[in-house]
């Protein structure tokens, strides 16, 4: 017979600024959520969590009580962003119903305006829901890729520059990650473009 359950970890600053990890054994989700909840928030006054990665307020361009939109730091294309819920969770199963609706309905908002200032009328979408489907950060994250035509030899190449088996890689080595600058630069202009909604 095989048992299930869940651990829980939550990391939480000490007094001294360094980082404590507490790990328990839990029966429901309903601990995991709100111990990934706190692991969330717990940067909020320096950022958004991003899985282990804080990611600065100024590299992110869109948010609701939800979720939250930034810049790439190793973009596959150009204007590639991310949509993540705000809630630090590996797996899309995880996220509740609400959290789902709010992140496809962010992810339509950006899509839209990512494609108007980039002039194009199409966008790859992607989850790479766990790490055998190349998932490298561990945190629901949707891709968002405008695209052009011949932005990849073959259209279907952008899934293996997303897994890291093409030659614009999403983890690719060779390719220089962005500065903060660049990213802060491009994050400004993408905010400017939901003043009105």
């Amino acid at each position: 017979m095989i048992t299930r359950c869940a651990l829980a970890v939550t990391r939480a600053r000490t007094s001294s600024g360094s980082w404590t990890t507490r790990t328990a054994t839990v029966g429901a989700r309903r601990a995991s959520r709100e111990a990934t909840s706190a692991m969330a928030n717990a940067d909020a006054d320096r950022g958004y969590a991003f899985g282990p990665i804080v990611i600065p307020r100024t590299q992110v361009f869109y948010e609701t009580p939800s979720t939250f939109a930034l810049v790439n730091l190793k973009p596959v294309v150009r204007g590639h962003v991310l949509v993540c819920p705000r809630r630090v969770v590996a797996k899309f199963t995880d996220l509740t119903s609400d959290e789902i609706s709010d992140l496809w309905r962010t992810v339509a908002r950006v899509q839209r305006q990512i494609e108007r200032v980039h002039d194009t009328t199409s966008s790859t979408l992607a989850i790479q829901d766990g790490p055998l489907a190349g998932q490298s950060v561990p945190h629901v994250h949707v891709h968002v890729l405008p695209r052009r035509e011949g932005d990849f030899e073959r259209n279907d190449d952008v899934y293996d520059a997303l897994e890291g088996r093409a030659s614009k890689a999403l983890d690719n080595d060779a390719r220089e990650p962005r500065t903060a600058e660049e990213m802060r630069i491009e994050a400004d202009a993408f905010r400017a473009l939901f003043v009105d909604e």
